[in-house]
Parts: C-alpha cells; sequence; structure tokens
C-alpha cells in the first residue's frame, strides 16, 4: 500500500495525473481535436500539489507537427508516432511537456513494469494528443479563465470514453507492481479509498480522473464500455480501443518485460509446495499405537514362552522315564544353597565381585572407625574446607538472560545474531500498549469521499485524543543524566539517531496518522465532490492512511499527511488489530501502541536510562488501569518485563522453596528416630542428625557455587532452585540407608561403638558409593550440552553430588557418632544435661516399614499371578506413552499466575495480524555493485526471477507454510528506483560552484543523474553506484524524496564505523512474519526461514567472484530461544544416553563386573524416564530444556530408586530369586521408600503452591512423576525384574560363608555361635 500524493519531483512517488488538455466542441469527427493548447489554472482546484492547468476549448482539425512537436511526442506518446511529417496531434509542446511532467510522476511507481507505465501513459496519450480526439471525449464542463488579460473558455470536465477490454488488460498489467519500500502493491496507491483488495478497473481510472486527488488539474469521468454496447455511448464516440500491453510482454519502445514479483504472467511456472506428511498410520490405525501393540504382543508372547519352560522341558524329560528326576531338578534349580560348593564352581565374575565387595567392604569399615573415632576433628577440617570453596560465593555471577540461559555462544542462533548485532544495531527494545473499548458501540460514518464506513467504537475521536495524550506522559528524573529524562533519550530515531528530538522517535500508533497533533485530529473544513458539499474531518484522513499509509497528503481538503511525524510510514498492522480483513480497518478491535528504545549493552550507561523509562511506562500503566475514568480496557508489556515477571515470582516463591526445605526437614528429623517408648522420645529422636543430614546437603551445595565461582563459571535461578533440591533427595537417601542400618544392627560382643558404625559403613557405603559416582559422572556427561543452563547445571550439581557425599563419608559419620554417644548415655537431644533413667531397649529397632515390606507388601508383590500383571503393565506403559510428548515452551508458561504478561499475551494473539520483523541477512563477499549483483537481489524489471527478494515473495504467497506475511523490501530497488530519472530524486547541479555536486529534489538548477535506457532497466555501473550511494543513503524521504525509512538502516547502520563500502560484509532485507502463537510455530518458522535462507544462498553463491563461504541468514530477536527446539529431542536423547552409561559401567564394575545386575539397572532406569516423557504427555508437560534438565535429574534420582535394590539382590544369599527379591524389597525397598520418595514427597507437594507456572508445571507436576514412577519401578517394577532375570547366587560368596561355618564348628565351645541367615554383609 502507499499514498498517492506527490510533487513535480516525487521519488518514487505515488502517482498519477492525466494531462488532458485540449480544446473540445460538441461535434465528434476523426481528424479533430476537442481542445487544444493551456488556457491557464482551473479556478475550482485548489491546493493542487502541482499547478492545475487546463486545455483551452478548441474545436478544430488535428494539426501537422513541426520537427521539434514531433520529437516530443515521440518520447512522450510513442504510440501516436506516424514518421515525421506524416504525424497529427491535439495538443502543443507545452501540453506536451505538462503531459511529460505528469506522467513521470505516476509512473515513479509503475516505473518497475514498462509495460504498465506504458498503458498508464497510453490512455492519458490518446485523450490529450490524439488526433481524433473528439470520437473518444465529451466536454461537459467549461470555464472563462483570463490569462494575461484575455479571456478564454477552458475546459475543467469532460468524459472520456474507452473500452473495457482495454481497460482491463491496462489495469492487469499494473495491479501486481509493488513498492519495494514496503512490500505493498502501487495499485493501493492509485485507487483511492478502496485500497489494492477492492480496486477494479472502474475505480482505477475514477481516482485519476478525480481533480481532489492533489494532481488531476480537472475532472474526468471515464466511461468504461464494453465492446457491442452502442446505448450508452453519445452520436460520434467511439470508445478507445487501442492495444494495451501485458505485463509480460516488451514495449514497442524495447522495454522489458515485468519482473515476477510485478507480473504473475512473467513468472516461472512453479510447482507448488509438496503437501504435508500424511500422520504414520497403518491400515488407518495409528502407526505407532499399531506397532507399539505388536511389540507388546511379541514381549507377552516371549515373557509367557519363558515361564513355560521349566514346564515343557519337564514334559520333555518326561518321554525319557526321567520325570521324577528332572522334576527334583526343576523345583530346585534356583536353591544353590542346599549344596557344597565346589572352588572349581566359583566364576571369575563371582570371584571378582567378592574381591570388589570385601575391598570396598573393609577399606569403608576401617575409613568409617577411623572418622567415628576423632568427630571433633573431623567436623572442623570439614567446616574449613567448605569455608575454602564457598568464599568463592563473593564472586558469583547470576545469570538472567534469556539470551545466555539458553542459547550457546557457538551456536547458530548466536553467531548470527552478534553479526547482526555487529554491522547494524541491536533489535530495538519493544514497549507496547494494546487498547481495546469493549463497552463502545460502533456507528456508521457517511463519508463524503468514501460513502458509508463503519466504525468500531474504539475508532472514535475521544480515545484517539486520550490514547495521545496517555503517549506524551512518560518523564522522570533521571541520576546517570542528572536532569530530567524523556523518551527522546532512549529512542531509536532512524533518522536523527545522533540528537534525536521527540518527533524523531519511532513511536507507532494511530495518532501518528495526525502526525500526533491535536489540531490535526480536531481539524475539519468542508468539502465538495461532485456538485455535494459536506465536511470532512479526522475520519477521512483515517480512512485514507490506512489504505495509503506512505502518502504524504491525503485527497480530501483536510491536505494532511499520513506519514508519522518522525519520517516513515505507519502501516495499519501497527496501529490498529482485530480487523476481519485488509479492507476494513475501521472494524478494528484495538488500538496498538508501541514505543521503540535503542537497544543499548548493559554495560552503557543509556542501558539504566531505558530500563528506568520502562519501569515509568509500566508503573504509569498501572496507575492508569487502575484510574476510574480510564475508558479502555488494555494490555501492556516493556521489554523488561519477562525478566522482571520471572526475577518476581522467584523471589516471591522463595519462602514456598524454604517451606519446602522445612518440611522435609521435619519429616527426616522424625523419621530418623526410633522411638521405642514415649520416655525415650526425646533420647531417641534424631533432630540433631537430620538437621546435619540438611547442613551437609547444604554445604555441598555452597561448596559447589562457590568453586564454580571461583573458575568463572556462572550461576542461574534454575540451579539455586533445582540443584538442592536434587542433593537433598540424593543425600538423604543415603542418610536413611545409613541411619537404618545402624539402627537394625546389632553391636557385637566387645565392639567399641566407633568399630559399629564403621562396620554398617563398611555394609552400606558401597550402595551409596555406587549411587554417587553414577549419579555424578551422569551429571558430569550431561555438562556436554550445548544449552547453557543445562551445561552450568550439570557441572554444579554433579560437583555438589560427589561433595555431599564426601561430606557424608566425613562430617555426617562424626555427627552420627557424637550422636550415638549422647544416645548411649541416655542424653536427650538439644538438652544434653538431661538425662533419661529409661534403659535403652536390647534387641535392635526394626522400625515400622521394614515388618511390613517383609510380612505384607514384599509376598503380595511377588505372587506369580501379581508379578505377571505388574510386568505387562509397566512394560506397555514404557513402550507406548513417550511416543506423544509435544516439544516446545510456550512463552506464557514463563510468567506467573495473574502476571500483567499473560492478559498481554492474550491480546497479543487475539489482535495482531502480523508478527515479528524477520531479516534476511546477507553476509560478506558478494558484490552489489555489479549488475550481476544487483540482478540477483531486486525484483524489478530485469531481475532474476529467481532473486533474493523474488524466492521471499515465492514463499510469502503460501504463509501456512513459510510463516511470512509480507515480503522483503529491498534496498537495491529503492536505489535503482530513487535513480530513475523519472523520480527526480537523484539529481545533480548543472551550473555554479556546485556543478556536478548532488542536489535535493526541490532544486532547480539541477539535472537527472543518470538517463533511463530505451529499455527500462536501468543499472549503475561500478563508478556509478559507489558514487551515487552515499548520497542515496543521506537522502531523507519526505514528499519530494520517497524511500523506505528503514532502508537507510539496512545498509550497515554504523556508519560512523563502516564506509558505504562495506555492504560487502553485510546488508539485511526485512520480511514480516505471520502471527505466530505458539513455540511450535515460532520453531516451524525458524526451520522454515532457514530452509529458505539457504535456497538464496546457493543461488547467490553462482554469481560470479562470489565467496564459497557467502552465505544469507535470517535473523529476528526470537531465533535465539527457538532455535534449541530443533535438536533438542536428538540432544536430550545423546544427554540422557550419556547420563545412562554410567549407571550401567558403574554399577558393573561396583558388583564386579556382574553385567546382568548392571543390564537390569540400566533397563529400569530407562524405564523410569521413558515412562516420565509418556506421562509428560498425559499432564501436559511440554518437552523443553527445563524439562531437559529435569529429566537428567530423573536419571540421578533413579539411581537412588534402582541401584540400592539391584545391589542388595546381587549380593544376598537366599536360596531362591524369589526369596532374594523379597529380602531386597523388604530390607532396602523399606529404606529407599523412607529415604527418597517420603523424603521428595512432602516438599514437592508443597510445590504446588507456587505462583510461577513453570514451578507448578516442571517442578511440581515433573518431580511429582518422577518420584511416584522412581518409586513404582523401583519398589514394583524391579523386585519382579529381579525375581525373574536377576543374576544368580554369588558362589565365591557361597563358598566363603560355607568354608567360614566348616571353620566356626571347629573352635571351642566358647567361640562364637553360627548364624545360619549370614549373608555377605555381615562377614
Amino acid at each position: 500500500m502507499g499514498a498517492r500524493s506527490v510533487s513535480p519531483h516525487h521519488c518514487p512517488g505515488p502517482f498519477m495525473l492525466f494531462a488532458p488538455q485540449v480544446v473540445s466542441g460538441s461535434r465528434h469527427e476523426p481528424g479533430y481535436c476537442a481542445f487544444y493548447d493551456e488556457c491557464g489554472r482551473n479556478p475550482s482546484v485548489g491546493g493542487s500539489l502541482i499547478p492545475p492547468i487546463v486545455p483551452c476549448l478548441n474545436y478544430s482539425p488535428a494539426r501537422v507537427l513541426g520537427p521539434e512537436h514531433y520529437q516530443e511526442l515521440k518520447k512522450v506518446c510513442p504510440m501516436l508516432d506516424r514518421g515525421e511529417g506524416q504525424t497529427t496531434a491535439c495538443c502543443s509542446v507545452k501540453q506536451l511537456k505538462s503531459l511529460e511532467r505528469s506522467l513521470m510522476m505516476s509512473k515513479a511507481l509503475l516505473n518497475r513494469c514498462p509495460s504498465c507505465a506504458d498503458n498508464f501513459g497510453h490512455f492519458h496519450c490518446i485523450s490529450t494528443c490524439s488526433p481524433n480526439q473528439s470520437v473518444t471525449i465529451n466536454v461537459t464542463r467549461t470555464a472563462n479563465i483570463t490569462s494575461q488579460g484575455t479571456v478564454r473558455e477552458a475546459v475543467v470536465a469532460y468524459q472520456a470514453y474507452l473500452s473495457t477490454s482495454f481497460a482491463d488488460k491496462a489495469f492487469d498489467s499494473c495491479k501486481s507492481v509493488r513498492i519495494p519500500s514496503t512490500g505493498g502493491l502501487a495499485i493501493g496507491t492509485m485507487c483511492g479509498r478502496y485500497g489494492s483488495a477492492l480496486c477494479t478497473p472502474q475505480r482505477w481510472y475514477d481516482f485519476q480522473g478525480d481533480s481532489s486527488n492533489g494532481l488531476a488539474p480537472l475532472d474526468i469521468d471515464f466511461r468504461l464500455i464494453p465492446e457491442g454496447v452502442t446505448g450508452a455511448v453519445p452520436a460520434g464516440i467511439v470508445p478507445y480501443n487501442g492495444t494495451a500491453l501485458g505485463c509480460n510482454e516488451k514495449t514497442p519502445t524495447g522495454g522489458e518485460v515485468c519482473s515476477c514479483q510485478d507480473c504473475q504472467a512473467s513468472c516461472p511456472v512453479l510447482p507448488p509446495p509438496p503437501a504435508l506428511p500424511a500422520p504414520f498410520t497403518i491400515g488407518g490405525v495409528d502407526g505407532y499405537l499399531v506397532i507399539c501393540a505388536t511389540l507388546l504382543g511379541f514381549l507377552i508372547l516371549a515373557f509367557l514362552l519363558f515361564l513355560l519352560s521349566p514346564y515343557i522341558l519337564r514334559n520333555i524329560m518326561g518321554l525319557f522315564s526321567k520325570k521324577r528326576k528332572v522334576k527334583g531338578e526343576v523345583n530346585n534349580w534356583n536353591d544353590e544353597t542346599e549344596r557344597l560348593i565346589h572352588p572349581s564352581e566359583v566364576t571369575c565374575i563371582d570371584r571378582n565381585s567378592l574381591v570388589a565387595q570385601e575391598f570396598l567392604g573393609s577399606w569403608f569399615q576401617a575409613w568409617g572407625t577411623l572418622i567415628a573415632s576423632h568427630p571433633f576433628k573431623v567436623l572442623l577440617a570439614s567446616a574449613v574446607v567448605v569455608g575454602a570453596f564457598a568464599t568463592g560465593l563473593m564472586y558469583i555471577e547470576l545469570t538472567t538472560d534469556p539470551v545466555q540461559l539458553w542459547s550457546a555462544p557457538d551456536s547458530r542462533a548466536r553467531k548470527e545474531k552478534d553479526m547482526h548485532d555487529k554491522y547494524f544495531d541491536p533489535f530495538f527494545r519493544t514497549n507496547q500498549l494494546i487498547l481495546t473499548a469493549p463497552g463502545r458501540p460502533s456507528y456508521i460514518y457517511d463519508s463524503l469521499i468514501f460513502g458509508k464506513q463503519n466504525f468500531s467504537g474504539i475508532i472514535s475521536k475521544d480515545l484517539i485524543l486520550e490514547l495521545l495524550k496517555l503517549q506524551t506522559r512518560i518523564q522522570f528524573w533521571s541520576d546517570d543524566l542528572n536532569r530530567t529524562a524523556s523518551l527522546k533519550d532512549v529512542c531509536f530515531a532512524p533518522l536523527n539517531p545522533s540528537n534525536p528530538s521527540l518527533t524523531d522517535c519511532a513511536v507507532n500508533s494511530l495518532p501518528q496518522y495526525f502526525q500526533n497533533s491535536v489540531d490535526n485530529i480536531n481539524k475539519k473544513v468542508n468539502m465538495t465532490k461532485l456538485g455535494v458539499t459536506k465536511e470532512v474531518d479526522w475520519k477521512d484522513h483515517f480512512i485514507y492512511c490506512v489504505n495509503s499509509p506512505l502518502s504524504f497528503k491525503d485527497i480530501t481538503d483536510l491536505k494532511m499527511s499520513c506519514m508519522a511525524d518522525y519520517g516513515a510510514p505507519v502501516f495499519p498492522f501497527l496501529a490498529v488489530g482485530g480487523y476481519e480483513s485488509k479492507s476494513n480497518y475501521t472494524n478494528a478491535e484495538a488500538l496498538i501502541l508501541t514505543f521503540s528504545l535503542n537497544n543499548y549493552p548493559r554495560e552503557n550507561v543509556k542501558f539504566n536510562i531505558a530500563m528506568e523509562w520502562e519501569q515509568r511506562f509500566l508503573d504509569i500503566l498501572k496507575e492508569y488501569q487502575m484510574s476510574p475514568g480510564n475508558p479502555f480496557t488494555f494490555a501492556y508489556m516493556a521489554e523488561r518485563s519477562l525478566e522482571d515477571e520471572i526475577n518476581r515470582t522467584t523471589a516471591e516463591d522463595i519462602p514456598i522453596f524454604m517451606i519446602s526445605y522445612a518440611v522435609i526437614f521435619v519429616y527426616i528429623s522424625v523419621a530418623l528416630g526410633e522411638y521405642t517408648s514415649f520416655s525415650r522420645i526425646l533420647v531417641d529422636s534424631k533432630f540433631l542428625v537430620g538437621l546435619g543430614g540438611i547442613l551437609v546437603v547444604g554445604c555441598s551445595v555452597l561448596a559447589s557455587m562457590g568453586f564454580y565461582a571461583w573458575i568463572g563459571i556462572p550461576s542461574s535461578l534454575i540451579i539455586l532452585q533445582v540443584v538442592p533440591f536434587l542433593v537433598l533427595a540424593v543425600g538423604a537417601d543415603n542418610i536413611f540407608i545409613f541411619v537404618l542400618e545402624y539402627q537394625r544392627d546389632a553391636r557385637r560382643p566387645n565392639e567399641k561403638r566407633e568399630e559399629q558404625i564403621g562396620r554398617v559403613l563398611g555394609n552400606v557405603a558401597p550402595s551409596m558409593l555406587l549411587c554417587s559416582v553414577s549419579e555424578s559422572v551422569c551429571f558430569f556427561l550431561g555438562a556436554l550440552s550445548t544449552m547453557p543452563a543445562v551445561r552450568s547445571f550439570a557441572l554444579y550439581a554433579a560437583l555438589a553430588v560427589v561433595l555431599d557425599f564426601v561430606l557424608q563419608m566425613t562430617a555426617f559419620v562424626a555427627l552420627l557418632s557424637l550422636d550415638c554417644k549422647r544416645q548411649d548415655r541416655n542424653r536427650c537431644e538439644v538438652v544434653c544435661c538431661i538425662t533419661v533413667k529409661t534403659p535403652a531397649p536390647s534387641k535392635p529397632n526394626e522400625g515400622f516399614l521394614l515388618p511390613i515390606m517383609r510380612k505384607y507388601y514384599a509376598p503380595v508383590l511377588l505372587h506369580p499371578v501379581t508379578r505377571m500383571v505388574v510386568f505387562i503393565t509397566m512394560l506397555m506403559s514404557s513402550i507406548y506413552l513417550m511416543l506423544h510428548v509435544t516439544v516446545g515452551l510456550d512463552q506464557e508458561l514463563a510468567m506467573p499466575k495473574g502476571s500483567y504478561m499473560l492478559e498481554y499475551f492474550k491480546y497479543l494473539y487475539a489482535y495482531f495480524e502480523v508478527g515479528v520483523p524477520t531479516y534476511f541477512v546477507t553476509t560478506k563477499g558478494f558484490d552489489f555493485s555489479k549488475v550481476m549483483g544487483m540482478n540477483a537481489v531486486c525484483s524489478s524489471v530485469g531481475c532474476d526471477p529467481f532473486s533474493l527478494t523474488q524466492k521471499i515473495q515465492y514463499a510469502s504467497e503460501y504463509p501456512q507454510r513459510s510463516y511470512l506475511a509480507v515480503p522483503a523490501n529491498s534496498w537495491v530497488d529503492d536505489f535503482i528506483d530513487w535513480l530513475n530519472p523519472g523520480s527526480g530524486c537523484c539529481r545533480l547541479y548543472t551550473e555554479g560552484p556546485d556543478e556536478g555536486k548532488f542536489c535535493n529534489a526541490t532544486s532547480k538548477r539541477c539535472g537527472k543523474c543518470m538517463e533511463k535506457p530505451d529499455n527500462g532497466v536501468l543499472r549503475p555501473n561500478v563508478t556509478q553506484f559507489n558514487r551515487f550511494l552515499p548520497d542515496f543513503l543521506g537522502n531523507r524521504p519526505d514528499l519530494n524524496v520517497r524511500t523506505n525509512i528503514h532502508i537507510q538502516t539496512d545498509i550497515l547502520s554504523h556508519t560512523d564505523k563502516y564506509s558505504h563500502k562495506d555492504i560487502k560484509f553485510a546488508t539485511r532485507f526485512m520480511a514480516y512474519h505471520t502471527a505466530l502463537t505458539t513455540s511450535r510455530e515460532f520453531t516451524a518458522a525458524l526451520k522454515t526461514a532457514r530452509e529458505l535462507a539457504h535456497n538464496i544462498t546457493l543461488t547467490m553463491r553462482k554469481i560470479n567472484d562470489t565467496p564459497p563461504d557467502f552465505e544469507v541468514f535470517p535473523y529476528t530477536v526470537t531465533y535465539v530461544f527457538y532455535e534449541q527446539y530443533l535438536t533438542i529431542v536428538s540432544e536430550g536423547v545423546f544427554i540422557i544416553s550419556l547420563c545412562l552409561l554410567p549407571t550401567f559401567v558403574v554399577c558393573c564394575l561396583l558388583l564386579g563386573m556382574d553385567v546382568r545386575s548392571g543390564t537390569l539397572n540400566l533397563l529400569t532406569i530407562i524405564m523410569i524416564t521413558v515412562d516420565t516423557v509418556g506421562v509428560m504427555t498425559l499432564w501436559g508437560i511440554d518437552y523443553n530444556a527445563v524439562a531437559l534438565i529435569n529429566l537428567v535429574t530423573a536419571v540421578g534420582i533413579s539411581v537412588e530408586f534402582v541401584s540400592h535394590m539391584t545391589r542388595s539382590f546381587a549380593l544376598s544369599i537366599q536360596p531362591t530369586h524369589i526369596e532374594r527379591a523379597k529380602e531386597a524389597t523388604a530390607t532396602m525397598g523399606s529404606a529407599v521408600f523412607a529415604g527418597v520418595a517420603m523424603t521428595n514427597l512432602p516438599g514437592i507437594v508443597v510445590l504446588a503452591f507456587a505462583k510461577a507456572q513453570l514451578i507448578q508445571i516442571f517442578f511440581f507436576r515433573l518431580n511429582l512423576v518422577i518420584t511416584l514412577l522412581g518409586l513404582a519401578h523401583g519398589l514394583i517394577f524391579l523386585p519382579v525384574l529381579l525375581s525373574y532375570f536377576g543374576p544368580g547366587i554369588n558362589k565365591a560368596v557361597l563358598l566363603r560363608i560355607q568354608q567360614a561355618k566348616g571353620q566356626l564348628r571347629e573352635l571351642s565351645s566358647n567361640s562364637l555361635p553360627v548364624y545360619d541367615n549370614m549373608t555377605f554383609e555381615n562377614q
């Protein structure tokens, strides 16, 4: 879309002027004129952009042209040329010159398409100069005009007759011609109120003949007559039916065919984009469901065969009369403890496992005894080490910038952003207000010019004035400037960036159609059109401007510009929203106000001023929203809003996390107690032990953070929220296992308390080591992630887990030793000076859970039918549910409930018709100064049909696939149009001291820069390109010079740092995305934009001398956030696979190369992870970087649920798999349930009350899912799995026990009794 008012030197300007200036008579005969020569100014036309010179009424024969006259006619109207001396015409030389000037202004928009420009001038030449003029026009009104003392009759209105076939073809040749600076259609600026969408041939010609358009000197009533119709035609009139050119035809003077962007018929035949892939189905059913069901059936069948194999084997053996023997063997196939083990039966793996367990057990036993013997020294040393690490917290850096958190410095999007910001200014800061007035009724306005128009309630004068008043309120005192600061101190001012005033600031809103002037909004005037006089006011101006936003003068007698006061057009989608179609802007349901601020670096003092301005902007809007006189319902945001709201809700949710940790602390303190009698509650409680365990976790986290702060690795809020929770879950489990094992153990005769603690530690520490090493290695490998937030989280978590284990092996052992001494002396906790007389029980305390798990839970769980049902159910969920997760993170989820930003997103999605701008940036090496270089980029006549801008145009024709709503504008096209002599923009002084230098468009002592070639394809040579480009960049747009204001920032914004020759390094071409609402759409838009840019790159590399590393890439502010979703699935699989690897390797190594235990351990953790992803789909949890962090955490927590159980089963010497599974479930399962599940669950439930949606979804929901699934797999699935497929009894352990029993029988009667239920861990 564009404006239509121009001056005689409008660049590349809107349009048209007819110049019918000939004498007319009442007769209509071939060879006769109706008017001739110029009579003077039309008295009925005022305020025209050009002098309204009208012709003299003069019915006379056409004149034979002399040489000079003939040459002028041949130049202006070549279609009337019949040869020198043979050509007649009805126009004087003066008329021809006036016609040339008029056509030049109109053709400035149409010269991109030579055949369109030729057709446009064709009929004006016929009506002005044709020797058969009187046959095609009918004079309807004249006026007496006095000129130089002579009164003459002048023509001020006439009818022009032309055939519909000529008019239609001429219109068709022009209807697709674009204005490169805006991407809009030129026809939209030449069709008055109808714009491009509703323009027709009749409306197009009507506007050309309307003297109120500021250009036409008289009224022309164009009559389009279908062929064969004669009733509506006066006698003697013959509608003109000459040959109009198609836009894909060359002109008679050699003009080239129009480009594809301006002429659909010139476009190569392109196949439509391939259809989107159909959903994967098999037989009309979801293919994944079929595959999963088939796989499930196969696994169930294999499992059933496995169950039936002993009975099948028995029957087969029965055929050979060995039924009884086989039956005995089958019934005792797993009872290895009933016979003596020969040393030759012990395998290498069994020996390795025994050696590993003996080594670790003995080492930890000695270590525990040593630590328990010197508790105060150990605590002091631990405090010193932790303090040394924690001092690094003085240097900690907390990363809050979303770009630094989620986009890796070496990622493609980050590199492209850095390159864009290096050569161009960073993308400006957006501050936006979207206003509605739902209670205001719509109304009908009967416009003199535009007819009846429906206006929505929001498009009302009082509301526009209120909006204008609101947008000028923001100013504040700045300590940085030591004065009052306002918008001009921080605004984006593209035309005057060095010293802007308020009117230079880029503010887009509806009042900008009135240059933010109250006087302009209130302006009204009486206007006469077709004999009807009515008042025109702001509503007429608004209707005109939303259809012609580039106009410097409307077609009403208001004669106001549509351009914003800062010199740029305000496209309607930036001013209003919620309209049904492009022609119904008056029905818009919302007003849009956008302030654009410079995006200063954070270290720049003006960054603080911009932040202050934005805060003042938010404060004013909050106050205004609460004011009783506010007529609007609105939503708003500032650039800082997203970060502010995240930080605010994080601070507000800190108490929630504190309560969560407090609940966990209370549970641990209570659950660790023995509680044998009421009188000994304060003695047997473990309040201080629980507090010590919490402190150990806290110290490990602080030490980890301090260490990384020392070495300069920044932290983040997500680390502060997740790492303590993770380490607490891991640490609490180890604490419970250690303390419960100690409570269940009986001190042996003559054994010191320190020795007992060491022995208990020797039993459980290998299991704790197994989990801690697996988790830490898992997290260290997770640090290979390319996402900074995931990498820093993994590093902090890994070191915290390591330090937590070290402190548990030192400080916590020392704390437990001190507490045991207190308990031995029957002293109360906290008040240690008080003793209790009630003696401690003589038997170890099994607690509450162990008997329940042993007597009830384990037998029911491992019943044969139950085992099968559980196994099949868990397998089904693990295979199927993982296939339907949604990838992404919608930006509103980052906001807390009740945030004003949620309302803004709601308004944004409801009322915005076009999305964010996106730039196609060219990197170094491409030479635009050569003709081939220009043709590879531009979209006008002579350009490559597969040029950069043309390919973007093709893509924008399929917005549902390309996500491009508006095609790219092009500084190359604007530069070429600016050079075009028809535009009158590029001019040089022809005399005086400045001869040969560039002059402005209003000077009269200047000539054109370049001659227009006959074929219409104007291209500067290299010298001209380099000479005139600086003048083009410095030529500010105004009424006389019409170039896109943004074009001047598309060729290296840093003009103080780079010269125009650096366009070989970077230029950009701006298009607009469609309105994107979900992360899936943002990601798809990035992907398709990159595919398009890559295709353009390959084409442009074919241009001579273009280096092979030249590239075109797309850029907009959102790409750095959504790039991760292009690879997050594959990266997530890679990271989780790396995390799973150590769980297998470490388990195998610490169990003496027990591959089967390692495999089952790994399988169960995979099942937990897969089921977690599946439940995410059911509960509406999207997969993204935050979820990935939690999935990595899930692997770590799963190790706690699984590895302890696996090791306990592997070392058990119960006679059968089922008995060993029962023992592991009862003994270790109870500790895991109390230590992991019941530690996590209370704290997780508290997080449900957090305000932040991210915490509710990704910490409450996801951690609840992880904990429950870990509990289900660890205490349901894994025991069943081990009962079927677990490793056999370690024969090396059996041999060692049998040898020990034999030695004990030989001892004297005062020796230790033999324990028949002895296990390896008792040795």
